[in-house]
């Protein structure tokens, strides 16, 4: 089977990134497979990116899908990284499984990349098959697009396609392939590649293109790697604060799995807490705890001062400047993180105003959370109900239930409600476009891969990816989404697909 150019088709590419120097990724083809048939297909991200739906699920879209051949104008790379993972040092990451094929130009100007994952080895593979099991790609399709309804930065999934193909991990399993969209993949990772080889004339050009990519409004600036690394640390510091308010747990927060633009990625280990708990832990290769969901705002402040120390050079000509400079622009991350948070937990229990107090309202809240073992999410959402009685649609009261011993933090937080600006409608509106319903269990996850795996069964995928497209909107037929687990549907722990 041959790899060729669709010349009958044009995407709207405009490749950038492939445009600088060649030791910044490596030129390849992905491996063909054999039989590619589609999973799913994203039509109304499909249009914005300017690209025929009905084109995207014929046989030649499949076909782009799989890696089998590419429309004209694709430049498929993989890009070069590095990266702290799990806190230790490794000079040497790279795309091992993900081929950019190009960056599409959609319909409102902006610039996105189109990466096929799963597609096959690269020179970065390190002895992997560069394939991805069906399992992985069910997961990231269904949570990068939960994520996405929920207003949280984070990649995309444009389709899915199965190859026809088995791949082995623990057993053997039927492969996939996800094509993704982000804003761009350039990672925390691909400076600190550079950093590590001294490549100073690399960085340059890196910190140039990022800051003209995301963020023209530095343009001009006298130090633009600065401006560019303060810009970046605001959008982590708020991405994390969504994580964060919605009970997410990414699972993996290695420096190469933290984009510059400020968008979520890899999602592997992850998983969504049901019963509150700071400590949580579901990534199986996380033994330690090092990315536990209450950990993850330090973790982040930790791998922003990863990403300045690569940019030092470029701050200042003196050594002792440039890590003044530094220091006081990550000194900021807590401030913008809190802000954030704080700003996002008003409007959760339908607060407008910020008042002394909230941080204590709100820590009490939580601690009441893990006393009495409740679900994150649906308690927020119990919230909500409590706040609109007459509002007969929200109706999660058969689902939890807020006993005695939570009254004294309920009163406290209804006076507190009274006593702001907001009025009862606008409060009430706050917590319904805060506050889901339906999130991503992680048992509703494991019986969609299981269906597909072993019954070849995509229904459920289906229902669940439908429900999750309309996060905050509640029917009682679709009470099976907002159910937490069972003890025994209870997944205790989630995997990478490498």
């Amino acid at each position: 089977m041959t790899i060729a150019s669709d010349s009958a088709v044009a995407l709207p590419f405009d490749n950038s990134y492939a445009r600088l120097p060649e030791h910044f990724y490596a030129r390849l083809q992905p491996q063909p497979v054999s039989a590619p048939e589609l999973i799913a297909s994203n039509r109304p991200l499909a249009e914005y990116l300017g690209i025929d739906p009905h084109w995207l699920e014929s046989a030649d879209g499949i076909a782009t899908i799989a890696g089998n051949h590419f429309p004209q104008g694709a430049e498929p790379i993989a890009t070069a990284y590095a990266g702290h993972q799990f806190g230790g040092w490794n000079p040497q990451l790279g795309d091992g499984r993900a081929l950019l094929i190009g960056e599409l130009l959609a319909s409102d100007g902006a610039r996105f990349d189109l990466q096929l994952k799963g597609s096959g080895p690269t020179p970065w593979s390190r002895g992997g098959d560069g394939r991805s099991p069906l399992g992985p790609v069910l997961r990231e399709y269904l949570v990068s697009e939960a994520m996405a309804t929920l207003g949280v930065p984070t990649t995309r999934a444009l389709a899915a396609v199965s190859t026809g193909e088995q791949v082995w991990r623990e057993q053997s399993e039927p492969g996939a392939i996800l094509a993704r969209v982000a804003s761009s993949h350039i990672r925390f990772g691909t400076f600190q590649y550079f950093a590590g080889r001294g490549d100073t004339a690399a960085l340059e050009l890196l910190v140039k293109h990022v800051s003209a990519r995301h963020f023209p409004e530095i343009a001009g600036n006298e130090n633009l790697a600065l401006a560019m690394f303060e810009a970046v640390l605001e959008r982590v510091a708020k991405l994390v604060a969504k994580w964060q308010l919605f009970g997410f747990i990414h699972g993996v927060m290695n420096t190469d799995n933290m984009l510059l633009c400020g968008e979520t990625i890899d999602y592997g280990p992850c998983a969504f807490m049901e019963q509150f708990d700071i400590n949580t832990v579901f990534s199986s290769i996380d033994r330690q705890g090092r990315y536990a969901y209450g950990a993850q705002p330090g973790i982040a402040h930790w791998n922003l001062s990863c990403l300045v120390q690569t940019l030092l050079p470029l701050l200042d000509p003196q050594a002792e400047t440039a890590v003044q400079l530094a220091q006081a622009a990550l000194d900021r991350f807590p401030v913008v993180f809190q802000d954030a948070y704080n700003s996002g937990m008003r409007q959760k229990l339908g607060l407008q105003d910020s008042r002394d107090g909230d941080d204590e309202l709100f820590a009490d809240l939580l601690a009441m959370m893990t006393k009495q073992e409740l679900d994150f999410t649906l308690c927020f959402r119990r919230l909500t109900e409590l706040a609109a009685p007459a509002d007969s649609t929200l109706a999660v009261t058969e689902l939890l239930q807020l006993g005695d011993e939570c009254e004294p933090w309920l009163q406290r937080w209804q006076q507190r409600q009274r006593e702001d600006s907001a009025s009862e409608q606008q409060s009430e509106q706050m917590m319904l476009a805060a506050n889901p319903v339906f999130i991503p269990r992680n048992h509703l996850i494991a019986e969609v891969i299981h269906a597909a795996q072993h019954n070849a069964d995509l229904k459920p995928f289906q229902q669940l990816l439908a429900a999750l497209a309309r996060p905050f909107s509640y029917s009682p037929e679709l009470v099976h989404f907002a159910t937490p687990a069972r003890p025994e549907q209870a997944v205790q722990q989630t995997f990478c697909g490498t």
